[in-house]
């Protein structure tokens, strides 16, 4: 897998800017954790945090799924690694967790958000509702929130990546 990504053009109308961010900071995430063997994305960054690449890429997966598929779409498939039991399973790796299913994973929630998103427009409102206004969110703030997620994430990637093999860069 090699990951490219381009920023979006500078002066693109507002719904391909927000796909763009939100797709070149998907990318990015991508780039952060290319090259890299199973073990050493399971590597945390340091003690006492468990934080790990594999754990940021599930945890997408599940940040994904609950946006777009329960917040926007009101499909409540449940999550994918977190439970009552482990509200945090998505970073809870074990030795058994891989890339390849990670991964694959983290792509279907993608497609799946692609597939929700496709046609509405950015006023279209969700079916979930704010815990603390009870108000629906737009798409529009939807987007941007996911956008300052993986940003936020991205960092925390930097850092995780430069401890495992010095790596740095965008």
């Amino acid at each position: 897998m090699t990951s490219e990504r381009h920023e979006p053009a500078l002066n693109a109308p507002e719904r391909e800017m927000l796909e763009g961010w939100l797709e070149y900071h998907r990318r990015t995430l991508a780039l952060k954790c290319e090259g890299l063997t199973d073990e050493q994305l399971r590597t945390a960054s340091v003690p006492p945090s468990e934080l790990t690449l594999l754990g940021l890429v599930r945890h997408m997966a599940e940040v994904e799924r609950a946006w777009f598929r329960t917040v926007l779409a009101g499909d409540d498939r449940g999550p994918v690694y977190c439970s009552e039991a482990d509200e945090d399973g998505d970073f809870h790796v074990t030795d058994a967790d891989t890339w390849q299913e990670a991964y694959t994973t983290w792509q279907a929630e993608i497609e799946a958000a692609r597939r929700t998103t496709a046609g509405l427009g950015l006023d279209e409102l969700s079916r979930g509702r704010s815990r603390s206004t009870q108000e629906p969110f737009s798409l529009r703030w939807i987007y941007t929130h996911m956008i300052e997620e993986y940003a936020r994430h991205n960092g925390h990637a930097d850092l995780l990546r430069e401890r495992i093999d010095g790596a740095t860069g965008d």
